[in-house]
């Protein structure tokens, strides 16, 4: 029913926003489409705020969605998908505020596409097709490059004159193959497959340039992700633009932003290659100029030392001390024979003094028999007795006349 309101009964403000409350109950849940241009997820709270934007009308429209329903979707959600809610309308008349309360979110269009490749994705990163570790390092100067690209297209004309303006001698071996169309994986399979086969092609490049998520499908082919991934050579992929990112840049070895990036990437420079070699050598050659001021520097140090300067004056100064070594040797070994030429003579001297043959010289005799018996007794002695008389210079025969005992020193005064 219509409120009755005029100028002398209007109707207050809380009527007019419970009708409208009423009003929008009374419409229940509807679909709607629309693109996301915002997303704000708090913390610690179950509700996802969105805003639904009209791309035809500048019409926005605030969503409350239950975490859980985001969290379900196969892709995650981001800001600029299009999306078809199925909805509740709510009125808030303490704020004055229309939203919509989401119980259901599908993608639509490149929404649900982009929400397939990423379910893709994830099945093929279970497997770890994506691992870093299975990711192989490019020659740095590679033999012949592999390029798999349409026939004349930009991306062919980039990848070789960019590649030859920074290595005039690069060698490429190019297999065509449609960049587009149902026929685009099957041919891009087999020109890497054939280039993988050559022994003489040390990476290979697949070029392309930009287009739409329909136009770049194929990259995301789950046939010619296995392909890649099973290849044995490095591969390079470049297709589209910064912002494109199929999943064939997620297997590849390396991700080229563009087919000019990966000709900058697979091949070094020839200019910065030839000043990197010439500060390699000026390094070098400071190198090898400090060492030998080094050594030079040392070799000055060890000639200005006196034994290196006149190694002779060191010799003067130890012949001096070997003299004086040698002189105290003579003294000391003369003082030790003068010492033992002295003790020599003393014991000869005590010797001689002992010696019979000394007793001998002052004038004293041995008496001894015809069988040399030494006689120091008159007893057994008789006259007429042959006896010799050793004296200090000889012996002397003689015999006996008369035999005359006579008492010893002292003896006499005892018999007294």
């Amino acid at each position: 029913m219509p409120l009755e309101t005029s100028p002398e009964q209007p109707a207050p403000v809380r009527q007019i926003a419970q009708a409208v409350t009423g009003w929008v109950d009374r419409l229940g849940a509807v679909w709607v489409e629309g693109q996301v241009t915002q997303i704000s997820r708090r913390g610690g709270m179950n509700t996802v705020f969105m805003v639904l934007r009209d791309k035809l009308a500048d019409i926005s429209v605030t969503l409350t969605c239950p975490r859980g329903v985001v969290d379900a979707l196969p892709a995650p959600l981001v800001e600029g998908a299009q999306i078809v809610v199925f909805a509740k309308p709510s009125f808030y008349p303490n704020r004055g505020t229309f939203s919509l309360a989401v119980r259901e979110i599908r993608p639509v269009g490149e929404g649900a596409l982009l929400a397939r490749l990423e379910q893709r994705r994830q099945l093929l990163a279970a497997e770890g097709l994506f691992n870093d570790a299975l990711k192989r390092p490019l020659p740095f100067l590679p033999r012949v490059i592999g390029l798999v690209t349409a026939h004349r297209s930009a991306a062919e004309r980039d990848v070789l004159e960019n590649a030859r303006r920074r290595w005039p001698g690069v060698r490429f071996e190019t297999k065509y193959a449609s960049m587009q169309g149902p026929h685009c994986a099957r041919e891009v399979i087999e020109a890497v497959q054939t280039l993988d086969r050559d022994g003489s092609v040390d990476v290979i490049v697949i070029a392309r340039g930009g287009g739409s998520v329909e136009d770049l499908l194929p990259f995301s082919d789950e046939a010619l992700i296995r392909c890649v991934h099973a290849a044995t050579t490095p591969v390079v992929s470049a297709i589209g633009h910064e912002q494109d990112s199929p999943l064939l840049d997620l297997v590849a070895d390396l991700r080229a932003s563009t087919p000019t990036d990966a000709a900058r990437r697979i091949v070094p420079d020839v200019a910065e290659e030839a000043q990197q070699v010439m500060a390699a050598r000026e390094r070098i050659r400071y190198a090898v100029r400090a060492r030998l001021d080094r050594e030079q520097s040392g070799l000055d140090a060890l000639r200005s030392r006196p034994a290196l300067a006149d190694p002779r004056a060191g010799l003067v100064g130890r012949g001096a001390e070997i003299d004086q070594l040698r002189d105290r040797v003579r003294r000391s070994l003369d003082h030790r024979l003068d010492r033992a030429h002295d003790d020599l003579s003393h014991h000869l001297a005590r010797v001689r003094a002992l010696s019979p043959l000394a007793t001998l010289r002052r004038g004293y005799a041995v008496l001894s028999d015809a069988d040399g018996t030494a006689l120091s007794s008159v007893a057994g002695v008789a006259a007429g007795q042959d006896i010799h008389i050793r004296v200090a210079d000889g012996r002397i025969a003689a015999t006996t006349t008369t035999v005359q005992p006579m008492p010893l020193v002292g003896e006499e005064d005892t018999d007294d």
